[in-house]
């Protein structure tokens, strides 16, 4: 289980490590104390839903909904009853490279998949853009984005990667509709949606 002392001190390491970028905006705050609760309280009366259905989701919304932005809806995932959090990962500009500003989020992240309350859980990584660029580079871009989101907690902090799936949802899901280019839209959620069977959960 990382601590907020290995954490400060990996975010240095990258960051002495790699160059920064100035983030095109602040990262979501949110404390050790509230990505926790935000990830805990499943209940048996949420929605079930799988990585493929979602991927499903989207590619028939795309196929329903095509031309520009502001002639369609967005996507309803109508998934409010799932616990989850919403947070602002920093990227390299048109890339999946997670900039080291954010290793500090990853990592109380990890903290609250670590703890016993949340142990042996699964969870759904979704990676969100806004509208700048094409649609179809948005998906693919926001699937790598994803990937790198899992890949960083299983390889950094240990998550196990049973417990995590990725999944691009592009631009069908803004989160402000009637700004469609605000960075707020561009965001990493993460949805808590069942549990391992014992044998997996021992990691």
């Amino acid at each position: 289980m990382t601590s907020p002392l290995t954490r400060l001190a990996l975010a240095a390491l990258l960051a002495a490590a790699v160059p920064v970028l100035t983030p095109a905006h602040a990262q979501t705050a949110l404390s050790d104390s509230q990505i926790l609760q935000g990830l805990q309280g499943l209940s048996e009366k949420a929605p079930t839903i799988t990585a493929q259905q979602l991927r499903t989701m989207v590619q028939t919304h795309m196929a329903q909904n095509p031309g520009e932005q502001l002639s369609r809806p967005s996507l309803a995932l109508k998934l409010d009853q799932l616990p989850q959090i919403n947070v602002q990962i920093q990227f390299r500009l048109g890339s999946a490279i997670i900039e080291p500003s954010s290793y500090g989020t990853l990592g109380a992240i990890a903290d609250a998949m670590h703890n016993p309350i949340l142990h042996g859980y699964k969870f759904l990584v979704t990676g969100n853009t806004d509208v700048t660029g094409p649609r179809d580079v948005n998906l693919k871009l926001s699937q790598a984005r994803a990937d790198a989101v899992v890949s960083a907690l299983v390889s950094v902090f240990n998550i196990n990667p049973t417990r995590l799936e990725a999944v691009g949802l592009g631009e069908e899901v803004l989160l402000d509709p009637k700004k469609p280019t605000d960075p707020i839209n561009r965001r990493v959620q993460i949805f808590t949606v069942g549990r391992l069977s014992p044998g997996m959960a021992s990691r």
